[in-house]
């Protein structure tokens, strides 16, 4: 319940509709136990005072001399309790009915979807004066009506997510296991969709709340004396212009009460969001935020691209997250440099803060430079690193279907990658597109052009994202796990593909990878990373055959090979270390078989003879 708080009071505006609310319904609890006046009784003689114009009647009073300030406490609560009634009778009944059409579907969801429809067909405040008619005038009567119209809003939002959730295999599992339907129900479904009925109820009971005053203010709601917000309205009508303070005093407490029920509502479905639990309540950036602390180093230039002393951490709420503590990696002008590592071990995180790509907020750059062609990307502008993004650095990301956009033609989406950096017409745009789908060895291009997404296999999907990795001709391509999804045949022609086209255009490559198999075949050097740090570099055969880092090596030995005879794969014990609570000294220490105490105490360094450094006190070998 803390961490949910903690959630939804980042939300200032969110905070501000629950402070707000909050003191409200203080103030109508302790309505009774204040010295107010009977909110009933008349006085004619004291009508439409102004406010602060008498003694004990702080708001006026209206056109009977009643007390404004009682009847508008009294008539709060009143019209708080008949909107928080209605949203609970309203979430009841149409959820119920959703989760029954949505889990039974077929028949079942047939006959309730179309009474649904048919309720919705009509508009709901004529609806809900129907209901009114035919029920009387009312407080009561109001309430049932209000509920009524929006039983369905709840209803078909709750079937949808229910239809979902109903095809799932723990829900098949469960049958399996011989429950019955109502017990499948109420422990299987109900707790998944429970959320969604909180947050359409947080999100609607404003609404409620106005619909009620509405049918008040058109008399049908609460009868006189009795007083809520929209029959004080609709009395004060009449005295809109001689006396506005009696209609602006409920006014403005309708307008509090729904605007921070809205403001809280939207904080809540914000902090139930999954999603969102990352406490990024606030819109992405465009471009990651570089908050570096102290001086950049200056360094020379190793390479056409050169990470150096690189930092980027993730910051939610209290904890820091560092995702990237201190890289240095350089790649040369046709040159492969290869990345590899354990999942969460900074590889993906370091390719897209190369481009200011990472997600921020939570996403910081905090130290570290990144240069390209001697110029350092991270003390750019939004417009020099949007032109700088495919122009000079590409990249190429690990899942195609969810970077391709599934609304567009193929071709649609690599005119655009072209026509965002050069001004040419749609002739040429084309044309160009098409050059580059026989460069990435699509057959057919010309009928490939015309192609969605979805309509392609994933090695055709693949070589369409290379594709607009080169439309413009960039320098450096980096490639985040491109094979990881293929089949092993796919796989070995988008590596031959990529090494070909590294070789004839010259392109730099940074290859992200977990396979040993790929970096032996594609990578010229290679940099092993484990808890956001490099452990080791080097010419790839090198690394491969003579691994110097304990890590290293026991990556290697995880890795079968075949027709090598009957070796045992020893797995590496323990699991990676949370970035947010590293342990000093070398991360790896924990689960190293050579670990000594001096490993655990200050920072180690990456050492070595170039070409060859490593971060190991006891490394396996000289270097």
């Amino acid at each position: 319940m803390s961490a949910f708080l903690k959630l939804l009071f980042r939300n200032r505006l969110a905070a501000m509709g629950a402070v707000v609310l909050g003191a409200i319904l203080l103030l109508v609890l302790v309505t009774p136990l204040l010295p107010l006046p009977d909110p009933n009784v008349t006085d004619t003689s004291q009508r439409f005072l102004r406010p602060f114009e008498a003694a004990g009647h702080l708001l006026g009073t209206d056109h009977l001399g009643r007390d404004l300030l009682a009847r508008l406490l009294y008539g709060t609560r009143l019209s708080l309790a008949v909107g928080f009634a209605a949203a609970v009778i309203a979430a009841f009944f149409g959820s119920a009915i959703g989760i029954v059409a949505g889990y039974f579907g077929r028949r079942t969801d047939n006959i309730i979807m179309r009474g649904v429809d048919m309720l919705m067909a009509f508009p709901y405040i004529l609806l809900a004066l129907a209901i009114v008619a035919a029920l009387g005038p009312g407080l009561l009567n109001a309430l049932i009506a209000v509920a009524a119209v929006n039983i369905p809003f709840f209803a078909r939002n709750i079937r949808g997510i229910t239809v979902g959730l109903a095809a799932r295999e723990f829900v098949d599992a469960a049958k399996l296991s011989g429950k019955g339907h109502l017990r499948i129900i109420l422990t299987e479904v109900l707790p998944n969709v429970l959320p969604v009925i909180v947050i359409a109820m947080s999100t609607t009971v404003g609404w409620m709340i106005l619909e009620t005053a509405g049918l008040s203010f058109l008399g049908l709601g609460s009868q006189p004396p009795v007083a809520d917000l929209g029959s004080m309205l609709g009395e004060a009508r009449a005295a809109l212009i001689t006396a506005p303070h009696t209609s602006v005093v409920p006014g403005l407490m309708i307008f509090l009460i729904v605007m921070s029920i809205n403001l809280l509502g939207d904080g809540v479905r914000d902090a139930l969001d999954p999603r969102l639990k990352s406490g990024a309540l606030s819109r992405p950036r465009s471009m990651t935020r570089v908050d570096r602390k102290g001086p950049v180093r200056e360094a020379a230039q190793k390479g056409l691209l050169d990470l150096q002393a690189l930092e980027t951490q993730f910051h939610v709420g209290a904890r820091v997250y560092r995702a990237v503590g201190g890289v240095d990696l350089h790649v040369k002008k046709g040159e492969c440099l290869g990345i590899i590592g354990e999942s969460g071990s900074g590889k993906s995180v370091t390719a897209l803060s190369v481009m200011g790509l990472v997600a921020s907020p939570p996403g910081v750059i905090t130290a570290g430079a990144v240069r390209y062609d001697g110029h350092d990307l991270l003390s750019s502008g939004y417009r020099e690193m949007r032109q700088r993004r495919g122009e000079n650095v590409a990249y190429i990301f690990q899942d195609p279907l969810a970077t391709l956009h599934p609304l567009y033609k193929v071709e649609d989406q690599l005119a655009e990658a072209i026509q965002s950096h050069h001004r040419v017409s749609d002739g040429e745009a084309r044309e160009r597109s098409l050059e580059l789908l026989r460069a990435v060895r699509i057959p057919n291009p010309e009928s490939r052009l015309k192609n969605y997404p979805h309509e392609m296999s994933g090695g055709m999907r693949q070589r369409v994202g290379i594709a607009m990795a080169l439309a413009n001709d960039p320098d450096v391509i980096i490639a985040d796990e491109p094979t990881t999804a293929l089949d092993v045949t796919v796989q070995a022609q988008i590596l031959a593909l990529l090494d070909d086209l590294r070789r004839e255009r010259g392109l730099a490559i940074v290859f992200i990878t977990h396979d040993f198999g790929v970096v032996a075949q594609l990578c010229d050097r290679v940099a092993v990373m484990y808890a956001g740090r490099i452990v080791e570099e080097g010419p790839t055969k090198a690394v491969l055959d003579a691994p110097a880092h304990p890590y290293t090596k026991r990556l290697i030995a995880c890795v079968p090979e075949l027709g090598g005879g009957q070796r045992e794969l020893a797995a590496i014990p323990g699991l990676p270390p949370s970035v947010d609570d590293l342990p000093p000294g070398c991360a790896f220490a924990p689960r190293c078989h050579k670990a000594r105490d001096a490993c655990a105490q200050g920072e180690i360094p990456l050492d070595g003879t170039p070409p060859r450094a490593v971060r190991c006190l006891y490394p396996e070998e000289a270097v």
